[in-house]
């Protein structure tokens, strides 16, 4: 039997290993020995381990017996720990998310004999997925990816919550956010062009730009026009633009008592609280994918909608579920061998192989995670 390794027992992490513990030996690591304790209860089956990820040496050491390490660590420390699991020679999943660009790591997996899928998560990941499967068989032409997740209950002022540490929501705040528009790339302020859409399970929700297009902007930079919006309840926008404005996010450390602190960490420290989702709270995650293009001499557009909800009866959220699931389905095909190229990719190289794409959607499908399509095709005079 195959064994993995998670690297960080967050509410995400902690999803896969119970995920993954149903088929294989799975350990989780992470530094906070409580939390592990309260995992362990809750999943006898799952092995433990204290570890200190910033200890390179420390952590290759504990690698050495794992067939596929799933790296589920705060942003900032992302590519440092991949670069340190590709390395040690291990196949790796990555929900991380870092700021820096994981590609710059193919090198040293070719070298390592290593396969590392990297950004494996809803947005980015499935939507990625998605594209990468149109674009081997169209031209795709426009790429729009619409995503948020929200608390089913609405709390003033902020009305959101977070599965993970709101530093890494607000840099997404603050990082200028970059698309496609017309063959040419676009940059804008984070939080721009705001726009209200309606939903049908939600109603209205308000869609503003963020810097989501990550891999996107290298991969599929054929396409001329891509752009992915964050969704959140109506008002959210202007809260976070006053505390932004106000420089409360800022990175410039500010003289407080003879202390240095960033006024980012202050206020992530502040909202931690406050944007904390709790263990049993009802939330949702929300996706709306659209890519059109020519297909066979015609104009054809697909939709894909995403509506999950948090799971009542194995208490995981749905951010965790349609996030870790992704990932632990990638994680399936590499330990099944339907993945098997060296190297660092993105869920769109994954997508362009119908098989893999059909695996990931039917795992999905297997927990309840459900992206709906949506098919049409227009004549020359209704492209819309």
């Amino acid at each position: 039997m195959s064994q993995i390794i998670v690297l960080g027992a967050g509410m995400v992490g902690s999803a896969m290993a119970r995920d993954l513990v149903q088929q294989y030996d799975v350990c989780i690591a992470d530094v906070d020995k409580l939390q592990l304790k309260r995992l362990k209860q809750k999943a006898p089956s799952l092995s433990t381990l204290q570890l200190d990820f910033a200890d390179t040496e420390a952590l290759q050491t504990e690698l050495a017996p794992y067939d596929l390490v799933i790296c589920a660590v705060p942003g900032h420390m992302g590519f440092e720990t991949l670069k340190a699991i590709i390395s040690a020679g291990k196949n790796v999943v990555d929900i991380s998310f870092a700021e820096e660009n994981c590609l710059d790591l193919d090198y040293l997996a070719r070298k390592h004999e290593v396969t590392a899928v990297f950004d494996c998560g809803v947005a980015p990941g499935m939507d990625n997925l998605l594209l990468g499967f149109h674009n081997s068989r169209m031209q795709v032409t426009e790429f729009e990816c619409l995503v948020g997740g929200l608390p089913r209950v609405r709390k003033k002022p902020f009305e959101y919550k977070a599965p993970f540490s709101p530093i890494d929501v607000i840099e997404e705040y603050v990082r200028p956010a970059r698309f496609i528009s017309h063959g040419r790339m676009v940059t804008r302020e984070a939080l721009s062009d705001r726009e209200y859409l309606d939903f049908e399970q939600v109603g209205t929700l308000e869609a503003f730009n963020t810097d989501g297009l990550r891999s996107l902007m290298q991969t599929m930079n054929h396409i001329p026009n891509m752009k992915e919006k964050t969704l959140r309840y109506p008002g959210h926008v202007d809260i976070v633009r006053a505390l932004r404005d106000s420089g409360f996010l800022s990175s410039d450390p500010i003289e407080i008592k003879g202390l240095n602190i960033p006024p980012i960490e202050m206020t992530s420290k502040i909202l931690i609280n406050d944007w904390k989702l709790g263990a049993r709270e009802e939330e949702f995650t929300l996706m709306r994918v659209t890519i059109s293009g020519e297909e066979n001499g015609r104009h054809k557009k697909y939709v894909y909608n995403l509506y999950d909800e948090y799971d009542h009866i194995t208490h995981t959220s749905s951010m965790a579920r349609t996030t870790g699931y992704t990932a632990t389905a990638v994680a399936n095909l590499i330990l099944r061998g339907k993945f098997n190229k060296h190297g660092v990719f993105a869920p769109e190289s994954l997508g362009a192989h119908a098989d893999c794409c059909k695996f990931v959607l039917g795992y999905l499908e297997e927990r309840k995670v459900y992206y709906k399509r949506e098919e049409c095709q227009m004549d020359d005079n209704n492209q819309g």
